[in-house]
């Protein structure tokens, strides 16, 4: 981690503010710009652990953030420690320390030396930061060594080699897939489907309902496949810039139309392909379409690729899909506050009488896509493959980006939708 101070600005430093807001020693804009108020923040932090005052995130400081940012320490057992004296200290109920620790089954049987995974109050996914692929990386870690019931793992690699990241919650027989971020823009959808995996383990292991849901209920009947980032690159591209070392750094630039800012316009991956117009489900019409909005080649967004399927992550996404052979499935984007259904006519009753319940128990609208959005999409390939439920949910409202403050109602939103897709 490079060393932060003030004038510092970026991602990073986002992540620093939001880490003090959320313990309390933060009270300004999460914005990554570190100013006054986000040095004395700091200098608070290192203050209640010892170290020098001097409101710089250097390499000390950042070695006693770093469990902080992970959600969860390491402690080495002491003579007489339990986990109930361990839980007393961190404040944090002891069920969530059994199920960090669930290679540990026999209490009774620690000994001085042995070091446990303690999980702090504070939970693990940022909410109010750009999600970044390294925060992706670092929460699905974190989330797999505090509930050790989720399987982790990567369901290909993108062009750049990137994992394209999935977790698996539950282990019924009703299979259903939720994917996010296909396009870069979008990326406020990453921390939804996270944010969601987090809520969904915890209640799970301390036995709580959530949205007036049983997570143990769910946990039997169902299993919830989760790609919280199928774009990285592009997610990349759009939060951290163009970086040097991008082998295709002179022909993103010219795809860009001559600009190195992709931060308000880029939906496509490292190829300039626009993933969501890459599956093989009306391709050939969403590549005639190209001509009548003036793409050529490669660029920002909608441009299908030389063929259906072209794309490593699309490819991914397909095969994990066939691997599953989900009931049902939902592909999450943003913006517009409506679920889309339907395939030309493949779409049965019982998928628009499903997509009306899902609809309606997040407030959106169903409705069928028209025009060159109703071609090669995610959705429309798994309706013709497979002739089963298959929806677009669109969150939010406004231009893409949307602004991070828009989450917490997004999140409201669609945490019953959610839930309820696992098991209707």
């Amino acid at each position: 981690m490079r060393v932060l101070r003030l004038g510092s600005m970026g991602t990073d430093v986002m992540e620093i503010q939001s880490l003090l807001k959320r313990m309390g020693l933060y009270t300004g804009t999460v914005d990554g710009k570190f100013g006054v108020i986000t040095k004395s923040a700091v200098a608070a932090f290192q203050k209640r652990f010892g170290l020098i005052p001097d409101g710089v995130v250097g390499t000390n400081t950042s070695r006693i953030m770093e469990p902080f940012i992970l959600g969860y320490d390491f402690y080495t057992i002491q003579p007489g420690d339990t986990f109930y004296s361990i839980a007393k200290r961190y404040g944090v109920d002891i069920k969530r320390i059994r199920t960090a620790n669930a290679d540990i089954t026999d209490e009774n049987s620690l000994y001085a030396g042995q070091r446990v995974k303690v999980p702090f109050g504070i939970g693990v996914i940022p909410t109010d930061i750009n999600y970044t692929y390294a925060v992706l990386q670092r929460n699905v870690a974190a989330l797999q060594a505090l509930y050790p019931f989720i399987e982790t793992g990567s369901a290909g690699k993108s062009v750049l080699g990137r994992n394209i990241y999935y977790l698996k919650l539950g282990k019924g027989a009703n299979k259903v897939l939720y994917n996010a971020a296909h396009h870069a823009l979008e990326w406020i959808t990453s921390p939804l489907l996270m944010k969601f995996a987090e809520d969904f383990a915890r209640s799970f292991a301390l036995g709580q309902t959530i949205a007036g849901f049983s997570p143990s209920e769910i946990w039997g009947k169902s299993s919830i496949y989760l790609i919280p980032m199928v774009n990285p690159d592009g997610v990349e591209l759009v939060l951290n810039g163009l970086c040097d070392s991008n082998p295709y750094y002179g022909e993103l630039i010219r795809w860009n139309n001559g600009s190195m800012d992709f931060s308000m316009t880029w939906q496509a991956n490292n190829h300039g392909v626009d993933l969501n117009h890459n599956y093989d489900a009306g391709w050939e019409e969403s590549k005639a379409g190209e001509a009548a909005l003036g793409i050529s080649g490669p660029g920002p967004t909608r441009y299908s690729g030389p063929y259906p399927l072209s794309e490593p992550e699309t490819r991914a996404v397909v095969d994990m899909t066939f691997g599953i052979d989900p009931r049902l499935v939902l592909a999450y984007h943003s913006q517009g506050e409506v679920v889309f259904w339907n395939f030309r006519g493949m779409g049965t009753e019982e998928s628009k009488i499903i997509g009306a319940a899902l609809a309606d128990a997040a407030g959106y609208m169903l409705e069928e896509a028209s025009g060159i959005a109703s071609y090669a999409g995610y959705k429309d390939w798994f309706i013709k493959e497979y002739r089963r439920p298959g929806y677009t949910v669109e969150v939010g409202k406004g231009k893409n980006p949307l602004p991070i403050s828009q989450f917490a109602k997004i999140y409201d939103d669609n945490l019953p939708l959610l839930l309820l897709a696992s098991v209707i």
